[in-house]
């Protein structure tokens, strides 16, 4: 089959466009994963004919609402919707097992004291090592999007496919750097006309848009702006159910 990604989730965190919160899977012959796990992903899943339970890891960019919160909603599938016995691993940046664990108890109680019925785990990481799974490899990088917790981009290479994922980001070389020799740059999008040290606009994209030496570069976590002068945009948009084969 080769490396498939497909888009699932392609909004912001107010769903515009009618899209839904961000989460990205990657399919490969033998794993699939999930990069962000927005509120909406399991939705998004079903859309595709797939459940939790043929998720193998979510990476997770950073601890925003719109991008790790529908990870309770995919626990509570493994267990009562598509029961699952396989591991299922979740990477995020420090403080992700004690968010994830709260909110979860936040949601569901009850449930939430009771031991999973499967292998889980969580690996927290804060982009200064590359992790390996089962012929993956994550690189994680510091991006400005936070001001105390820490905010990720994600490099992943699976059967010799790049991906990079910015996250939610401000401009950073990081993301030149990251980019080159990548089969595909997912970039968030979010503004036009606003310029902050916080998330991209369109033009800072457009400007160093030739020094991302990545085959192709897609938009996405599209922000009330840019959907506004989609007419202006010369970038391919990502909209959700999109697939793209590597």
């Amino acid at each position: 089959m080769g490396v498939r990604v497909r888009f699932l989730g392609c909004g912001d965190a107010f769903n515009e466009r009618a899209q839904c919160h961000a989460c990205h899977l990657v399919q490969s012959r033998d794993t699939n994963i999930l990069l962000d796990c927005g509120p909406t992903s399991l939705l998004t899943l079903k859309r595709e004919g797939l459940s939790a339970r043929d998720i193998d890891y979510i990476f997770l960019s950073h601890l925003h609402g719109d991008h790790f919160a529908g990870v309770p909603f995919m626990l509570l599938a493994c267990i009562y919707d598509t029961p699952r016995v396989d591991p299922l691993t979740v990477v995020g940046p420090p403080g992700t097992e004690r968010r994830i664990r709260d909110l979860y108890r936040a949601l569901y109680p009850d449930i939430s004291q009771r031991p999973l019925p499967f292998d889980y785990r969580c690996i927290e990481t804060a982009g200064d090592e590359a992790l390996k799974f089962d012929g993956i490899t994550l690189r994680g990088f510091q991006v400005p999007h936070q001001e105390h917790d820490i905010s990720l981009g994600l490099r992943v290479t699976v059967e010799d496919k790049a991906i990079l994922y910015s996250g939610d980001t401000g401009w950073t070389e990081a993301l030149v750097e990251q980019a080159k020799g990548t089969d595909l740059f997912i970039c968030e999008c979010c503004f036009f006309e606003t310029r902050v040290d916080f998330h991209l606009d369109y033009p800072c994209i457009e400007e160093n848009r030739d020094r991302f030496e990545t085959r192709r570069l897609v938009l996405t976590h599209i922000g009330r702006e840019v959907a506004a002068r989609l007419d202006e945009i010369t970038c391919e948009i990502s909209t959700d159910g999109m697939a793209i084969d590597l």
